[in-house]
């Protein structure tokens, strides 16, 4: 499994219109691997407040920024040798592609811009993205993509994998539901 530290990108968040979109981001993005969230340009606390109480009760090692300009955050990330995915369905596909070999083989941590309404035509650039990345060259969900993406990208090892200091567990079950 890549050892690589991997923060999603929000951008576009529209607290009236996205908030669900974007908690389903921010919660998909933890459970399968990444290790923070930054929610570029815009500041919604109800979302903050959210992620931040499942990563208390559930578990593990979470980040989650806000407000921070996403020219800024991806010049540091950059700047600090780390490499910048853009998810789009106009991207190199995972599975036609050897996109997501060339990302693990960089060695580097990865930031992944997953847009919530039309992006800037200047993420598709070298400026921008190292790598655009479609999961499937048609119209989809962008929570669908980011969790296509990390599972892929992971090789499905994060699916089972323990959270730390959790207050509450799943116990997996062939029948009902039951939590520690």
């Amino acid at each position: 499994m890549p050892t690589a530290k991997v923060v999603v990108l929000r951008w576009g968040h529209r607290p009236q219109r996205d908030a669900r979109l974007t908690s389903h981001v921010a919660l998909a993005s933890r459970a399968l691997g990444a290790s923070g969230f930054v929610l570029s340009d815009t500041v919604d606390e109800h979302l903050k407040e959210t992620v931040e109480k499942v990563t208390k009760t559930w578990g593990g090692d979470f980040t989650f920024e806000m407000g921070t300009k996403w020219r800024n955050t991806v010049r540091d990330w950059k700047g600090n040798g780390g490499i910048v995915v853009h998810l789009t369905a106009y991207g190199e596909n995972v599975q036609t592609s050897k996109v997501l070999e060339r990302i693990r083989s960089s060695g580097k941590d990865v930031l992944i811009i997953v847009g919530s309404q039309k992006v800037p035509s200047e993420f598709y650039s070298a400026e921008v993205s190292d790598f655009n990345v479609a999961v499937g060259n048609q119209p989809h969900s962008e929570c669908a993509a980011l969790a296509i993406f990390l599972d892929r990208f992971f090789m499905g090892q994060t699916l089972g994998k323990p959270f730390e200091n959790a207050k509450l567990k799943i116990v997996p079950m062939e029948r009902g539901k039951k939590i520690e």
